[in-house]
């Protein structure tokens, strides 16, 4: 029995420094597709197949040298998502959803708004969702500070 405990502890220990030699930073397969389509798009591949992109841009020194590149100050800044514009927002939660839950009275008054900028196009040009924030978060937000 106790020879059995000694080969559990072993492989054990073995499978916990295994684990730890990974590289903590290195780029998800996910991030690493979406780095890979930007460079093909962009036409930067030069001649590289994705294992061979994968290997050199995506692995754990190649996340440092990328770190260190993002700390770089860049010399235009896209605007934030979030920038509502020229957004028209409701001021209060619609009277009519009152029956229905905080939320769900929010999310409805902000649709109702929503349908009735883009007759006009004032919803500072944002989309429903968008990533960073679209319409639905910003109108939120707002009516919960309301």
């Amino acid at each position: 029995m106790t020879g059995y405990l000694k080969l559990l502890g072993a492989v054990t220990a073995s499978g916990l420094l295994g684990l730890s030699a990974l590289p903590a930073d290195a780029l998800t397969a996910q991030e690493c597709s979406a780095k890979y389509q930007a460079a093909k798009s962009a036409g930067t591949l030069d001649g590289q197949k994705w294992n061979d992109f994968r290997k050199a841009h995506c692995g754990a020194a190649a996340t440092t040298s990328a770190a260190a590149e993002a700390s770089a100050p860049k010399t235009a800044a896209a605007p934030s998502a979030t920038s509502a514009g020229n957004a028209v927002f409701p001021s209060a939660v619609s009277s009519k959803y009152a029956g229905e839950t905080a939320g769900k009275a929010r999310r409805h008054t902000c649709l109702d708004q929503y349908k009735a900028n883009k007759s006009s196009n004032a919803n500072g040009g944002m989309k429903w969702i968008m990533k960073g924030g679209g319409y639905y978060s910003e109108c939120t937000k707002r009516l919960k500070g309301a």
